[in-house]
């Protein structure tokens, strides 16, 4: 029935309308329940509906609620549902979702599903039962706007008037709905929601009358996950008006299906069935949506430079090294190799070990090699403990402490363990309780299980110990039991006990530590097979014979100098001399004494030991090199080992060294030897060197340098692949993605000679022992596994290896990559003899505004001067800036001897690091320059929408962390007979101080002779650090006497603040926070005007004057300074 004229579209109010289409919205939305929805409505039409004499007023209410919704036109409404829509989306939960809603929704839906014997497909998402695409294409046909209680004639006349228009159209339409994904509006939700519309009769009937096939599963209300698209669907119109399961007077547009395609009821929406979802499994949200990292919206981010070069070659190939020859009398294991030269050739020399001048002092047989280590094995295994309950056994792991100047100990002390088959762990001798890395390495004998250490009675009477006379707990470290190895100490053992020696196997034979970037120390794994098989690669490739003799000058228990002085020499019968790095101090022409001496084939040596021999060539002439066939650099792959070895090679060729005799190479912990130079042919063009662009390698491609010399690398290679072995480069960030030919990346190994595994870190070892490269699209190259070598470089022509940079030392910022080895060559580049240590520099990264930022730190020498500190610094500074193309955040220098070591003198990078972090440096010269590097400033403060202070609060709960507060000391009530703490100022203090103790001396300017006095201020010792002149080191805090230079009592230091606070306000015309730039040298007069500045109101800044030696260094920070206050 038709509704009154008072009633009409035209006679409502725009408010009244406007709430009709929230209301349309909200019921769309399945935030009402119909019920609701039509008390409300007829809530809202209750004013503009008169009453009629005689009817129900029940009936009146239907006839209401049959009535369409009314509104002016169809773009005001739909206008204004979108303007409250959007509203609604951004704001907070409000009353609309409160629980008694959503309850009664759900009890109607479950209601409905057991009453259900059908589904019919729908998507779960909240939206109509027909996808509204764009207005004019998704609009369901109009069919009649009269009401289902008027009778089925009527509602038939309806139809049959529409269905001849609307019928082709509604049977496409229906098809785009069903598979469709779009949301609902009001005009949809109008059709698909409400029982009875107008708008929507004819069509409901048409569905009525419909016959839908589905699948039919149990109802499941909680499903949300689901694709109607997915569903097939077969829709046609029977002659009867039943569909089975579905009663006459129910239409389509009141039902809903869920993700199983159960049919409830159009009311449920998705945040009901989510919250469902949440009773029915609740589920803890990851601790990661806590916290939102919004750094890009709070940071600027750096964009990439367009121009930057891209590598342009193809996918490399995996590159072979010559196959891994098979000579017959190579023994099956490493202790049968010791076993046949003890016996047979048992008066052959092994090892010879040098005191600290220099001469020979002991020389190990191959026979005392065999039986030591054959009564060290017996003890291990039987003297220890009891019988029944040994101390150790077959597959345990001990720790072998010795000092680096005690090979021949050590050589025993390790074979004795193969022997026994327990498993070594060569460690340094810990000398205090604060060593640099001791903790770690406690850690390394911790997670290895080791309770037993193996020392020489020597070392066990210089370590620390308590008053009881025993060993201190070092920090760290598992409680050991030392065993003293001298041959007094070892039982003889049997004639019929034997050990056990068989071919090499895939067991564990020692450990080898490693120090990660980070300062962790992880140990890495050598199997019997991998030693093995190592040796024989080394022997093929320098072309070892036997009786051959060898200097070895690096650390004899790890790295290259335990694979070629320890266990090769082992194999091949050769004679190792031992140099150790103390007497590499004292006579750093030892080394090469020793090659004349022993006529020695091969030399084992770093960039550094060329250098110092270099250095003390003049203290004797008459050596000969000419007997080396082979001098093995073992780090040359750093930047500098080209120009160490070309002045040793200008230096030493007149003495008989043979330029094809230098033989560069690499190694790693993991890989173990990757490549090595083989010995040339005399007289044949030595290999080329590569000089490539810096700007390229920070990019990681490789490009042949064609600009400036100062911004290139001359990298020289480090041989071809070892035999037996594949190398392959791969992208050193993300899955291992080959490289292409022209394009830096970290250098992979598969060979049977490499590290097995890190012990007990399952996790690390899958990653670094067990990569499989890939191609391009992702698919496996092969399913050979290879190692990370730590190592970046390529493979040049000629399948020449060539070495850039560490893993370790690569520093990524604003997406370049920078190594620390080329940083500190360029330091040192610098005129540093006069300055700093050579060597003694140590370069890393800190994380500054999510990215990372260049520290240099150095030790000072004792007689440079501060001015030629300074002068270096900003020199370096600006080496680095124009061939490095980055700036330094902080150059520090470091008083001599400060740095914390390594066992063998260097510096110890990740300790140093930690050191600077927690402002423990204590650096004499700084220098720090965040505005050339940090370019990356955070952007102006705003509101940010996400996760507020109460979600990160919730967060650092779930995570664990206790909401606590840290407060100061009281300072109590402030008396009247107390005059100090009346006055809350610096000024207040000085006024009062000129008054009460005029002549008391605040400060004394003393000349070069004394550096440091203390005084006195407000009746605190106070330390006036003034010092003019060079040369004076940091004194010690005791007063000294000395030549006062200039004094400044509290009543002379009021009164000329006073005098330049009066000439800043009148003829300096400033007002009350202005900032005032102070150049003054260190002294009184930068006091006066501190303190000038403050009675005037200024904000002083104090600048170090520039140098008028040095202008175009110093003056352009002054320059920048002035320039950024004045903005």
């Amino acid at each position: 029935m038709a509704e009154p004229a008072a009633a009409g579209v035209s006679s409502l109010p725009r408010e009244v309308r406007e709430q009709l289409a929230e209301l349309e919205l909200e019921l769309s939305e399945g935030d009402i329940t119909q019920k609701g929805y039509e008390k409300k409505r007829a809530k809202l039409l209750a004013p503009y509906v008169p009453q009629t004499q005689g009817v129900d007023p029940a009936l009146q209410k239907e006839s209401r609620t049959q009535m369409p919704v009314p509104s002016a036109t169809p773009t005001s409404a739909s206008s204004s549902s979108s303007k409250f829509h959007r509203a609604r989306s951004g704001g907070a939960r409000d009353e609309r979702y409160r629980s008694d809603i959503h309850t009664e929704a759900v009890q109607a839906a479950l209601a409905k599903h057991k009453e259900q014997k059908m589904a019919l497909p729908m998507p779960t998402k909240r939206r109509s039962t027909f996808v509204q695409s764009p207005a004019d294409a998704c609009t369901p046909p109009d069919t009649s706007s009269a009401s289902e209680d008027e009778g089925s004639l009527r509602r038939q006349a309806a139809l049959s008037a529409a269905l001849h228009q609307s019928l082709q159209n509604a049977e496409s339409w229906i098809n785009r709905s069903i598979q469709g994904s779009s949301t609902s509006s009001s005009a949809s939700s109008t059709l698909s929601h409400g029982e009875g519309k107008g708008t929507s009769g004819s069509l409901a009937d048409v569905f009525a009358n419909t016959r839908i096939e589905n699948f039919s599963v149990p109802p499941d209300v909680t499903a949300t996950t689901s694709s109607s698209s997915a569903r097939p669907a077969a829709i046609d119109l029977p002659p009867s008006g039943i569909v089975k399961g579905m009663h006459k007077g129910s239409n389509r547009s009141s039902l809903m299906d869920t993700a199983d395609g159960v049919p409830v009821s159009s009311r449920v929406s998705t945040k009901i069935q989510q919250l469902l979802n949440t009773l029915k499994r609740p589920k803890r949200p990851p601790l990661k949506e806590f916290f939102v990292d919004d750094f890009e919206e709070i940071v600027e981010v750096p964009q990439p430079d367009p121009n930057q070069p891209k590598p342009e070659g193809r996918q490399m190939t995996p590159v072979k090294g010559e196959p891994l020859g098979v000579v017959c009398n190579w023994p099956p294991a490493l202790e049968a190799a010791l076993q046949r030269w003890g016996t047979t050739q048992a008066k052959c020399p092994c090892l010879t070990a040098l005191d600290v001048t220099g001469k020979p002092v002991y020389t190990l047989t191959y026979g005392k090699l065999w039986s030591r280590s054959l009564k060290l094995a017996y003890t291990l295994l039987n003297k220890l403990g009891t019988k029944n309950e040994p101390v150790l056994k077959p597959g345990d792991r001990v720790a072998l402490v010795y000092p680096n100047n005690d090979p021949v100990m050590f050589m025993v002390a390790f074979y004795g363990c193969l022997l026994a088959e327990v498993i070594p762990v060569p460690i340094e001798v810990p000398l205090t309780r604060k060593d640099a890395g001791g903790q770690q390495i406690g850690f390394l004998l911790g997670s290895c299980g080791i309770a037993l250490a193996l020392t020489t009675e020597v070392c066990l009477k210089g370590l620390p110990k308590t008053q009881n006379g025993e060993i201190v707990q070092f920090k760290g470290w598992p409680r050991l039991k030392w065993v003293v190895t001298d041959s007094k100490y070892l039982s003889k053992s049997p004639k019929d006990w034997q050990p056990n020696i068989s071919a090499a196997g895939t067991e564990p034979a020692y450990i080898e530590y490693k120090t990660s970037k980070e300062g962790s120390v992880m140990g890495v794994t050598v199997s019997r097979i991998a030693m093995l098989s190592h040796c024989q690669a080394l022997s093929q490739a320098c072309n070892y014979s036997e009786g051959e003799t060898i200097v070895n000058v690096l650390d004899f228990k790890k790295d290259a100098g335990l694979w070629h002085g320890i266990l090769t020499n082992v194999m091949n019968k050769l004679h190792t001399v031992s140099v150790p790095y103390s007497v590499m101090k004292t006579c750093p022409l030892s080394w090469v004494q020793r090659v004349h001496a022993h006529k020695a084939k091969v030399a084992l040596v770093k960039c550094r030991d060329l250098h110092w021999a270099m250095m003390a060539h003049r203290d004797q002439r008459d050596v000969s090199l000419s007997s080396l066939r082979m001098l093995i650099v073992t780090d040359g792959a750093n930047p500098w080992s080209v120009s160490s070895c070309d002045a040793f090679l200008s230096l030493f060729q007149s003495h008989g060294l043979k330029p094809e005799a230098i033989c560069p190479c690499a190694t790693s912990p993991e890989a173990m030897t990757i490549a090595i130079r083989r010995p040339g042919v005399p007289g044949a063009p030595l290999p080329g060197r590569a000089i490539l662009s810096m700007n390229g390698l920070s990019f990681g491609v490789i490009r042949v340098n064609t600009e400036d010399k100062n911004s290139a690398l001359t990298v020289q290679d480090v041989g071809h692949v070892m035999p037996g072995g594949m190398m392959c480069i791969v992208k050193p960030d993300g899955p291992p993605q080959l490289c292409k030919t022209d394009e830096i990346g970290e250098i992979c190994v598969s060979s049977r000679a490499g590290g097995m595994m890190y012990y007990g870190l399952a996790g690390v070892t899958k990653n670094t022992f067990e990569v499989i490269p890939v191609n391009s699209a992702g698919s496996p190259v092969g399913d050979v596994p290879f190692v990370r070598s730590g190592l970046l470089g390529f493979v040049g022509p000629g399948s020449l290896v060539f070495v850039v940079g560490k893993m370790d030392g690569l520093l990524t910022v604003s997406g370049r990559r920078h190594n620390a080895d080329d940083i500190v060559a360029t330091g040192l580049a610098v005129e540093s003899i006069k300055t700093v240590y050579r060597g003694r520099i140590a370069v890393f990264s800190v994380s500054v505004f999510y990215d990372e930022r260049i520290v240099v730190v150095a030790e000072q020498r004792p007689d440079a001067s501060e001015e030629d500190s300074f002068q270096w610094m900003s020199r370096v500074l600006q080496a680095i800036d124009s061939i490095h193309q980055v700036g330094v955040y902080c150059l520090a220098l470091v008083p001599a001897n400060t740095l914390p070591k390594t066992p063998l003198g260097g510096i110890h990078i990740s300790q140093t690091k930690q050191h600077f972090l927690e402002g423990s440096l204590h650096p004499c010269n700084i220098l720090m320059c965040p505005h050339t590097c940090v370019t990356n400033l955070p952007k102006p403060r705003q509101k940010q929408p996400g996760v507020g202070p109460a979600s990160v609060m919730v967060g650092n709960l779930v995570a664990g962390k206790r909401i606590a507060q840290a407060s100061g000391r009281d300072l109590g009530q402030i008396e009247d007979n107390d005059l100090v703490k009346k006055h809350q100022f610096l000024t207040e203090v000085l006024q009062w101080r000129a008054q009460a103790t005029p002549d008391h001396p605040l400060f004394l300017l003393l000349n070069a002779k004394v550096p440091l006095v203390p005084v006195s201020f407000n009746g605190v010792s106070l330390l006036s650090i003034f010092w003019q002149g060079s040369g004076a080191r940091r004194p010690e805090l005791t007063p000294w006497k000395g030549t006062t230079v200039c004094t400044a009592t509290c009543l002379q230091l009021h009164k000329k603040a006073e005098r330049i606070a009066s000439v800043l306000c009148d003829k300096g015309h400033l007002n009350a926070g202005d900032n005032v730039v102070l150049l003054y040298p260190p002294g009184i007069e930068l006091i006066t005007a501190f303190y000038g500045c403050l009675y005037a109101g200024c904000i002083p800044v104090t600048v170090r004057p520039p140098h008028a030696q040095s202008l175009a260094a110093t003056l352009p920070t002054v320059r920048m300074i002035v320039e950024y206050l004045s903005f």
